[in-house]
């Protein structure tokens, strides 16, 4: 028995963490636990020294200094307070009286209010509830099919996935060591790409059946001419200032990403005063949110960097590695399989889950096929965007239902998700087919004639020690902090 364990150690430790899952306990519990116990497990077979438990305490430190993640709570905090303020809806009442006059209005209202909203506040949930409580009602009010209507407005605040300044593009930097700014400049583009998607299937909707989309009424547009321009300036300038202090700050290098989360917590906390809307209660409520949302990832990551360190012990890397590297089909062989498999466990896990716990394990190999990881990062992030949408589990469609009417039933909001997830998955295969989507923003390596840098190689024995925020051994640290060779 003992030889078997010692034998098949990491799959064994894949498996249980699986099952944890699985019966439903919690995530940060069931990774800190697995990764003890078989730490713990290996000890005693003699896989493992006593050492291995001495650096976690180092690798909760190290998380706990990371400047990096100081931009999470910045941006739940602007979101938020930009999202309490009335921005949503001052912007949902002006671009739906815009466009009002054509059929899918609505719609395309609510498409374009999304992508403005994931450019502001980054976060699922603000915007999903904000357009569920604003516009659905009046969609419904104005004959919009149920399900249309439900599909449009949780595929619009699930954009605050992948268009900057997305929660998951910060963490996903953290844990593949790619900077926030490249990330952000790599999922610019596709973000606007699959909003482009969600419009062109409204637009499809509206010439093929159009009594699902009408227009509004003439007298439900009640302002025209100048009054709707002067409505649409004066609606549009907050948030687009707002977008270009942080994101543009961030893209030109003029502030950090956490520098430009808080310049953007700033901004909102300004714009709610310009609005006279900024009183103790959204200050507590912002507050205790962002405290929830900023605690439930920082503990996931603690739990991620105990298991990781664990199973990287036990050579868990090495199995993954081989498991993957033997597929055949070389990049395209091992993309079209991991994609399929995030996208299946998307069915049971969040974003933040499958970053901390397959993500660490996905890059190494992904990055030995020759993949550059930001690339690889935003494939990703566009396929666990799916995560939100999936019925029956996905959190946008449970947000949606909280705040839907009655007469919209849980299944008009599944069937109404399944033609976004379908587009969703088009959006993963067009960065496969032509990756320049993603790369075509990110700075190309300049030419140098200097020699290679000398590389250390660290004994395999030294594998069960670690710090910091990466799920990373020692050698690995080496081979990350080594500058490579420039191509020209």
């Amino acid at each position: 028995m003992a030889e078997f364990l010692v034998a098949n150690m990491a799959p064994i430790m894949f498996s249980a963490l699986v099952l944890f899952l699985l019966i439903g306990y919690p995530v940060t519990f069931s990774l800190a636990a697995v990764g003890m116990t078989f730490g713990l497990i290996g000890i005693e077979l003699g896989l493992l020294t006593p050492n291995l438990l001495q650096a976690f305490p180092d690798r909760v430190f190290g998380i706990m200094k990371n400047e990096i993640l100081l931009a999470i709570p910045f941006f739940t905090f602007m979101g938020l307070v930009l999202e309490r303020s009335g921005m949503a809806e001052d912007l949902l009442d002006t671009i739906g009286q815009l466009f009002g006059g054509v059929r899918g209005g609505l719609a395309y209202a609510v498409i374009f209010v999304g992508a403005l909203l994931a450019a502001t506040t980054g976060v699922v949930a603000a915007s999903v509830i904000a357009m569920g409580l604003i516009s659905l009602p009046i969609m419904l009010r104005y004959g919009y099919d149920k399900s249309l209507a439900a599909g449009v407005i949780a595929a619009s605040g699930t954009l605050a996935q992948i268009i900057p300044p997305s929660l998951v593009l910060i963490v996903m930097a953290d844990v593949l060591g790619r900077s926030v700014g490249d990330m952000y400049k790599g999922a610019f583009i596709p973000g606007l790409i699959l909003t482009g998607l969600y419009i062109g299937w409204v637009l499809l909707n509206t010439i093929f059946r159009p009594h699902l989309a009408p227009a509004l009424p003439p007298a439900a547009r009640t302002l025209r001419g100048w009054a709707l321009v002067m409505r649409v300036i004066v609606a549009m300038i907050p948030p687009l200032l707002l977008i270009f202090l942080v994101l543009g700050s961030i893209f030109i290098g003029w502030a950090t990403p956490t520098e430009g989360g808080a310049l953007g917590a700033v901004g909102a906390l300004a714009l709610a005063i310009f609005k006279r809307k900024l009183n103790r209660k959204l200050l507590v409520e912002a507050m205790e949110a962002t405290a929830k949302i900023a605690s439930f990832v920082i503990f996931i990551l603690i739990g991620a960097s105990v298991f990781s360190l664990v199973f990287r012990g036990v050579d868990g890397d090495l199995w993954v590695e081989h498991l993957l590297l033997d597929l055949p089909g070389g990049q395209l062989g091992f993309l079209v399989v991991v994609n399929v498999m995030v996208f299946l466990l998307a069915f049971f896990l969040d974003f933040f889950e499958i970053s901390f716990i397959i993500l660490p394990l996905l890059a190494p190999v992904a990055e030995k096929l020759g993949i550059d990881l930001v690339w690889f990062g935003i494939l990703m992030g566009v396929n666990m965007q799916t995560s939100f949408m999936h019925p029956p589990f996905g959190f946008a469609l449970f947000y949606l239902r909280s705040v839907a009417p009655p007469m919209v039933r849980t299944s008009d909001i599944y069937w109404g998700a399944v033609p976004f997830v379908a587009i969703q998955l088009i959006m993963v295969t067009l960065i496969i087919l032509f990756p320049g989507v993603v790369t075509v923003g990110l700075d190309r390596p300049v030419h140098s004639d200097e020699p290679a840098p000398i590389r250390l190689l660290v004994p395999q024995n030294n594998r069960d020690t670690g710090t910091g925020s990466q799920p990373e051994d020692t050698a690995d640290l080496f081979k990350r902090i080594a500058p490579k060779p420039q191509q020209p």
